[in-house]
This record gives structure tokens, sequence and C-alpha cells, in this order.
């Protein structure tokens, strides 16, 4: 057995990727229903299906519905107050026919009032995926991932693959999701809620993201398992001022496990852990840990996200100090990102120099991760172009087609006004890139803060219209969730030799 193991188990990574097996996903087993009438409430959160929802109205309206094996189960957080109303989507988990996957994709959204009152304003922010990269000689960009650095994208699910390990220790990967339930303050302007994927698995694959040419590697190369990766947001609304910020904290728990994939030499993947690294067959074949291996190949830690809005009537345009971000390279590390209408009112700011700082927590040097040190966060806006259509966001596209069937028929004159903005990649406000140059594979925690600029009213909002909100984002969460689904198994094996 152990040497069966020791040959045959690498190629077992690519048949799993590839294949898929429900086994080691706790999927929700009920969902909630969701009703029109919800949206008149102060507040509340369930969890939804929300695939049951498209597939009740493609059957209603004569179109095509998603397969009824496919569910995507969303946790959804709801605050209705004083002209302003926030919809939180987070995934805890999909299945689509034999695969189940947990996908830690987080979108909120801000529905409100401009503080002159002209127009409606719909704001969206969506964490996409953790980026490692690795800076090379010719870096643009010193301490932030750019098109000429080794970059490498991180789609995360969750799996058992015990089955197909025998003897052997097998990663696993059985992420479960955690939900932080929805809280407030007794007069309801503060509130707290949130999202936690523990053993939480990651794929990685190369990618590219040269403007002329974004693309990605066939193969991934490396499958990591992390403690954690956590979403907490607090929102504080003042309505005296008109303002509402909201602070998201990140925290991407320490790698505890990286398996680097030789498709090559297949007997030959490596696992590394805090003890030292060994072959799949459980011999160890170096004292070099994962914090050690990450360190000398000088691997960094990034999040990638973006932000869009929508105004009924109007455009809008984005900027740092007076420059231009949209589709632009900017650092804004120590800087705000406000929003403005095309009348120049502010609608929206995302400010990083509030909390430029944050916190690496040393398991090596300390393993109750208490004590921590404190670095610089590197933030900066980037050409939206090499991730908008890389080819590994193609399924991300092809869902879009699910849109109309959900959005059109409920409100036509904001559906054309968000169609082609709030859900498109590539006409998003801004990406932005915010990097932890210093890390090791060690525990991160860091908290940018997203400020609305509102018109408090006691007026509340059309339904239909939030309705449309909260169905593209969970349209948007759900697309990029099946990237990791569509590896197409015709293609010839090709050997890696980058170090993660």
């Amino acid at each position: 057995m152990k040497k069966k193991n020791s040959t045959v188990l690498g190629a077992v990574f690519l048949a799993v990727l590839l294949v898929g097996t429900t086994t080691g996903i706790m999927p929700a087993t009920a969902a909630d229903t969701l009703e029109p009438s919800d949206f008149n409430q102060k507040s509340w959160s369930k969890t939804i299906d929300f695939f049951d929802y498209v597939r009740a109205y493609a059957s209603a309206h004569g179109k095509t519905p998603p397969p009824a094996n496919w569910h995507a189960y969303l946790y959804l957080t709801y605050i209705n107050t004083g002209g302003l109303q926030v919809l939180y989507g987070g995934l805890a988990n999909i299945t689509t026919g034999p695969f189940a996957l947990t996908i830690p994709i987080q979108t909120f959204m801000e529905h409100y009032k401009t503080k002159e009152n002209k127009t409606d304003v719909i704001m969206a922010s969506s964490f996409l995926m953790l980026l490692a990269y690795n800076e090379s000689a010719d870096s643009i960009h010193s301490g932030s991932p750019d098109k000429n650095d080794t970059l490498y994208a991180s789609f995360s699910l969750g799996r058992d693959l015990s089955e197909y390990f025998g003897d052997s220790t097998p990663p696993r990967l059985n992420s479960e999701t955690t939900i932080i339930p929805l809280t407030s303050s007794p007069d309801g302007l503060q509130w707290h809620w949130g999202m936690r994927y523990t053993n939480l698995t990651a794929i990685w694959w190369r990618i590219y993201i040269d403007p002329l040419n974004p693309r990605h590697d066939l193969l991934p190369i490396a499958v990591t398992v992390y403690d954690e990766l956590t979403f907490t947001y607090n929102l504080t609304i003042n309505p005296s001022s008109g303002n509402a910020t909201l602070t998201a904290n990140y925290i991407i728990g320490k790698m505890k496990n990286l398996w680097l994939l030789n498709w090559f030499f297949l007997g030959f993947t490596l696992h590394y852990n805090s003890t030292g690294c060994y072959l799949l067959n459980g011999v160890k074949y170096s004292n070099e840990t994962i914090y050690q291996f990450l360190h000398r190949h000088g691997i960094r830690m990034s999040i990638v996200l973006f932000q869009s809005s929508v105004l009924l009537d109007r455009t809008t345009y984005s900027n740092s100090n007076g420059q231009n971000v949209t589709d632009e390279d900017v650092f804004v590390s120590d800087a705000s990102i406000s929003t403005y209408s095309d009348d120049n009112e502010k609608i929206f700011e995302t400010s990083f120099g509030s909390k430029e700082t944050y916190n690496l927590y040393n398991y090596t040097e300390d393993p109750t991760e208490t004590s921590y040190d404190t670095y610089n966060a590197l933030t900066r806006t980037c050409r939206r172009v090499g991730f908008a259509r890389n080819p590994i966001f193609d399924v991300h596209t092809s869902l879009m087609r699910f849109i109309p069937l959900v959005v059109a028929h409920m409100d036509p004159p904001l559906y054309e006004e968000a169609k082609d903005h709030l859900l498109n990649m590539t006409y998003s406000d801004y990406f932005y890139i915010v990097s932890y140059p210093t890390y090791d594979g060690y525990r991160v925690e860091h908290d940018p803060t997203f400020t609305a600029y509102y018109s408090p009213t006691t007026t509340g909002l059309s339904v239909l219209r939030f309705l449309i909100v909260g169905s593209i984002a969970a349209i948007a969460i759900v697309a990029i969730v099946a990237v990791v689904l569509t590896r197409r198994k015709s293609q010839a094996l090709e050997a890696t030799q980058q170090p993660f």
C-alpha cells in the first residue's frame, strides 16, 4: 500500500479536482424562504437556497432553469433603518450534482438616497479571492502583486479525500462554515455579523494579469489548508450626519498544510506542515517546515476586491487625492477612495489610511498566537482587464445568463442601469489589492473601512428594487464559485516547476 501511495496519489489530486466527490461537505439540509414582505422589516438574517428562486422564475416564464440538483446556500443579513438598507450575502456552500464545495465569497450592498436626496445609490463591494505572489526582479510595484510578478490565484473548496489515500495521511479537505449572528445595539445604530470558514482548503493556479494576454496555467500547482478565513462586519450609523460606516475585518488564518504538486513526477508530490516536509507515503523528505518553505521562496499574500456603484439616471467616478483610480494603478495605502456622482456629489468612500497596518501572528515564535507584530499593508487599485477577462473566470461570465430571469421583471429602469455595471467586473468602479508583504504563512488580521453618505429618512425602500440588489449579489457570489468545477479533463498534463 505504501508503494502504491507514493506512485499514484499525485494523480489522484488531479482526478478529484476534475471529477469531484460529495463527501466531506455538510450543505444546509433545509433553507429559509425569502418573501417580498421581508424587506419591510427592520432587520433579519436567514440562509436561503438561491437557485430555488431562479428555478421558480424560470419555470413560470418558460426559461431554462438551473439543474434541479444545483443548490447555493447563502447566508443573508438585512438592515433597514432611517433610509439606509444594507444587505450582506456570504456563501456557505454550493452543490452542483456530484460536486460539493465551500467557497469564501462575500458581498455586501447598500442602498440609499444621496445626501442631497437627488437619486438612488446602489453600492456593492465584493471579496474576490486570495492572491499569493512572489516578486520578480522586474516587479513594477514593490510590495504589491503586479503583472511582472509570479501570481497564484486561490479558489477554495472543501472535500474529503481520505478514501484515496489508503494508509497515508490525507489532506482533511472538509471545510466548515460558521455563521456569526446578526446583533445590534439597543438603539439600532450599531450592528455586527459575519462568517467564519475553518479548515479551509485552497487550490492554487498560476495566473497572468497582463491586460494584453490575461490567462492561467492549465493545472493547479498547490493545495493548502488554512486554520480559518473569517469575515466580520461592524456597521455604525449616524443619522444626524447622514454617514454610515462599515468596518470589514479580514482574518487569514495560518497555513497548516501545503501539498506541492508535480504533475511530471506524480509520485514526488511533497507535503509541508509545521514539522517538516514529507512524501505522500509519510516518509520524511526534509526538515524544512511549511513556514520555512514560504519564507525561502518569498511567498507573500494579498486579497483582491472590487467595488461597484449604480445611480439612477446618473454616472459615477472615483478618485483618490484627485487622481482617477478606475482602471488605473494607484497606491492608496494611506488614503481613501471617494466615489462621486457626475454632478460632483460625494456618495461613498473606502478608507485605507484609517487602518493602514495589519497584525501578523508568528506561530513559530508563539504557538498560542496571542502576540503579534504590526506591519504596513500596501493597497493599490489596479487594471481590471487582467482579472475581469482572465479565462479562469469564464464560468462567472457564462452564469450571467441567469440574471434576466430574476431581475428584469421586477423594475426595468433600475435593471437597465444595473445590468452592465454592478454585475460585470469589467465595468466595476475599481479593483483593489491589499497586500501583506511580510507573511510566511502566518495569521493576518486587517480591517478597511467603508462609509456611505446618505440622506436620513423614515421612508422605506421599494421592495422590488432592493430585491434586485440581492439577486445581483447572489448571482455574482455563485458565479465565481463554479470556476473550480470547469477544469477540462481532455487537456494534457503539464509539469509544474514553480515554487508554490
